[in-house]
Order: C-alpha cells, then sequence, then structure tokens
C-alpha cells in the first residue's frame, strides 16, 4: 500500500499539476484510506457523496436500477476518481451506488477539507479543478459515444482509451456499461478479434 504521500503525488501527476511541497503535506494530511472486499458497496443509493474517491488498487463501479434492471454507469480503476457528481456537489442523496468490483484500496478526499486547502493553496485549488474537468471530459466522451456511434465503435473506443476495464470487468457490467445486451457484446467482440 501507497503513503498517503505518495498518493498525493500521483493524483497531482495523473492530472499533470506540480504541486508545493507544503500543499503534497497539506493534502496528504486529509486522506483517509478504506479498504474494500469484492462486492462491498462502497456508496448507497439514498446516502450523500461526501467524498472523492482515489482509486489505488482494484476497480469499481458505479450503477443504477432503472425499471429494476442494474443499469452500470461507469467503471473505475487504478489510478482513476470515483464520484457521484451531482450528489456531491448539491450534497443531496444518490441514487448512484459504487461496488468494489475486485479488492479495492480507496482514498478518500472530503469535500469541506479539499475545498478549505483549496482556498489556502492555490495549487491544490488548480488539482481540485483539474479533477473536476477530466470527469466532466470523460462523461462528455461516454454520452457523445452512447449517442452518435454504433456498437463496435463503442466497444473499439472502450478498448482504446480503457483497455484495463475490458480485461478485468465481468462481461455483463461492460455490456450495460456500452448499453449493448452481452450477446451484442459476444458478437462485437468476435467481430474485433477476428478483424
Amino acid at each position: 500500500m501507497m503513503t498517503s504521500v505518495e498518493v498525493v503525488r500521483q493524483m497531482a501527476a495523473g492530472k499533470q499539476v506540480l504541486l508545493e511541497r507544503e500543499s503534497i503535506h497539506a493534502m496528504a494530511d486529509i486522506l483517509v484510506c478504506r479498504e474494500y472486499k469484492k462486492g462491498e458497496i462502497i456508496l448507497n443509493e439514498g446516502e450523500v457523496c461526501e467524498c472523492m474517491r482515489y482509486i489505488e488498487k482494484g476497480m469499481t463501479r458505479q450503477f443504477y436500477f432503472k425499471y429494476d434492471k442494474d443499469v452500470t454507469e461507469h467503471i473505475g480503476y487504478e489510478g482513476g476518481m470515483i464520484i457521484c457528481l451531482e450528489s456531491y456537489l448539491k450534497q443531496k442523496p444518490t441514487r448512484i451506488m459504487i461496488e468494489a468490483l475486485e479488492p479495492t484500496v480507496l482514498w478518500e478526499i472530503k469535500k469541506d477539507d479539499i475545498e478549505r486547502l483549496s482556498m489556502e493553496h492555490s495549487d491544490i485549488g488548480v488539482l481540485y479543478r483539474k479533477f473536476f474537468e477530466y470527469s466532466l471530459i470523460d462523461s462528455q466522451i461516454k454520452a457523445d459515444t452512447l449517442r452518435f456511434e454504433p456498437a463496435h465503435e463503442r466497444y473499439n473506443k472502450l478498448l482504446q482509451l480503457h483497455p484495463e476495464i475490458l480485461k478485468r470487468a465481468p462481461l455483463v457490467y461492460i455490456a450495460s456499461l456500452l448499453q449493448m445486451t452481452p450477446e451484442t457484446l459476444s458478437r462485437v467482440r468476435s467481430a474485433s478479434l477476428n478483424g
């Protein structure tokens, strides 16, 4: 397991933000490490998302129920940040749940703490803004892909941007993430491998 200082350095490097030494240590002081077993719920429907979570190790999925059907919204893995954005920003209960797909180590960053540090350290403020920018860009890419691209292109884009998901996540969740049936995903995968 990494130290909180190493985690802050890795987070900043991943978003291409240079943090001052003092800022690294200030941020390391607010991180809380949590470990989850495979299948464990990290955030439940009806709870408020009070923190961002950085994935040091493992894989998570964000999902919701629609007409009693389980729909996968997002799958995250090492180096990623998971957050239920609307619940986090409005501090209202979420309809999205977060589950560990593998044994997972997360580092929590409480909203109040990071906002306070953002006011005290401008470089942390830049990093905090980058978390949202990357999240919004990912959401836009996903929305555009689902809106405009056929099944095989959605699969290829996921293969290009997030091959880890295709290697490690259960097929049923990958199919749901790509908004296709498991049968369609099987056909698309076969065509891709034989193509």
